[in-house]
Formats: C-alpha cells, structure tokens, sequence
C-alpha cells in the first residue's frame, strides 16, 4: 500500500516580478507535491479564487498526481506572494491573501481529514482550530511553523501537533533550549531546519543532527517544504530518524535545482 498524507490549509501563486513569471506553491500544496514526487499520495484540501490563477492552480496540483477534489473555487482572487530572486536566494516581497482569508472548513473536510493517517498543514494556513476534532478521529498532525514556532497560531495549534517543523538559522544552546520548551507543549518530533547548516531533530531525549545533501542552487523556492516532504516519507516508511532526515536533505537538494518551488 503506498504511504498517504492529506494536506490542508493555504497555497499561492509566487509570482516573480523581475523573470515575468509565477509559480504555484504554498506550504501544504508543495509537501503534497514533493510526496508524490518520492512514490506516495497525496491530497489537498483548501480554496482557490475564479481568477486565472485559480485555475492555473488546480490544473498544476492534478498533473503532479495530488488529489485536487477537495479544492473549492470560490469568487475572487487566488493568493499571491510577490518574490524577487537575488543571488538564487528568493527575497519575499508583498503577500495578497485574496479568498484564503475566508477560508473555513466543512464538516465533510474535518471528517474526511480525520480519517486520513497523517494530516500536513502549516502556520498561514488558519486550520489550526479544527485540529482537536481531527486529532479526536484518529489522525496525527504534521505542521510547519514555518519561522515563528511561538506566534499565536502555532501556540494554539501546539497541543495537537505531532510532528512540528520550524526553521532558523543556526544550532545554538539557545534552539536545544527552545526545542525542548516547545517539545513540552505537546508535538512528539521537533524538527528545526537550519538552511545551508543542515537540520536538527529533537525526540524529547536526544537531539540528532543531520547535514545537507550538497548540489547547485538555482532557486531556495521550497526547500524546507522539500525536507518535510521527504522525513514524513521516511517517517511514514518507519525509518530511522537519520535516514528521515537524509531523505529530506536528498529531497531539498532536488528543488533547489530548479525555479520556482516545483
């Protein structure tokens, strides 16, 4: 049986104003496209606008093989982050939220996720209400705090967390210390990605390590989504955390290859 994630929460266009190009992305639609990239599947749950975007969207998702059948279009303009790309580093610019800032789910989509093994979302999301009653039906939760693992929305989602991911800079005495204070509000893995310095896991006993897998950057477009995508495989596989956390390196250092996050 082929491994299984179900995304929820938010997407985007990345819109790159000095290539005159846009890209689809955001954080769960990208995890659920690198996990379909490595053999699994995947499904997506969230909301698009009736702008060409939207449709744009939709079509890229379903020809990466993610289940679409739980995007909604609704009235409006689909969400943009405008990026500059300056040294094959991207710098983001201004984010129009556009229908995302609406976004609800429906009872069916809280049913259907909670019935799923693993359930992967992320801090711009704005899902993390309806984790308790997906946590109640079975599901483990994976959510990416992205660089702000103590902002409100993380906060309330923490209790609910299984696997949190969050990224910075650098493994210092002051990140094992926050880790293990976060580890303490619930999530049962703690990983923090640390850009070119690699990656750091912490199980509640013991902290483990882990380098990059080297190659060429074009594009850092999606590269820690990159990393979820590949530990959660590893972790769905029952790896070890070492190899989870080489899968998501050897998963990085595939997108980073290329514009735009896929």
């Amino acid at each position: 049986m082929a491994l299984k994630i179900a995304a929820v929460g938010d997407n985007c266009m990345d819109v790159y104003e000095n290539l005159g190009k846009a890209y689809p992305g955001g954080n769960p639609v990208n995890v659920a496209v690198y996990f379909t990239r490595m053999g699994g599947e995947a499904s997506y749950t969230g909301v698009v606008g009736t702008d060409g975007y939207g449709a744009l969207l939709k079509k890229a998702v379903a020809e990466k093989g993610v289940d679409i059948t739980r995007i909604r279009t609704v009235e409006g303009s689909t969400a943009i982050t405008h990026v500059e790309l300056i040294d094959g580093e991207r710098v983001m610019g201004e984010y129009e939220e556009g229908v995302l800032a609406d976004f609800t789910l429906t009872d069916e989509d809280v049913e259907y996720l909670g019935s799923q093994a693993l359930v992967v979302s992320a801090l711009w999301g704005n899902c993390q209400q309806y984790f308790p009653a997906i946590r109640e039906k079975g599901a483990k939760i994976a959510y990416d705090a992205a660089t702000r693992p103590d902002d409100a929305a993380a906060k309330e989602a923490m209790p609910f967390v299984n696997y949190l991911f969050f990224s910075t800079e650098a493994d210092t005495p002051a990140l094992r210390e926050q880790m293990q204070r976060l580890y303490g509000q619930g999530p049962e893995l703690i990983t923090a990605t640390l850009g070119e310095a690699g990656s750091l896991v912490y199980d509640g006993k013991d902290f483990t390590p882990h380098g990059i897998t080297s190659c060429p950057v074009v594009d850092t477009m999606g590269a820690g989504d990159s990393y979820i995508a590949g530990f959660l495989f590893g972790l769905l596989n029952r790896e070890p955390i070492s190899a989870c956390m080489q899968r998501g390196a050897d998963s990085a250092a595939v997108t980073i290859g290329y514009f735009g996050a896929w």
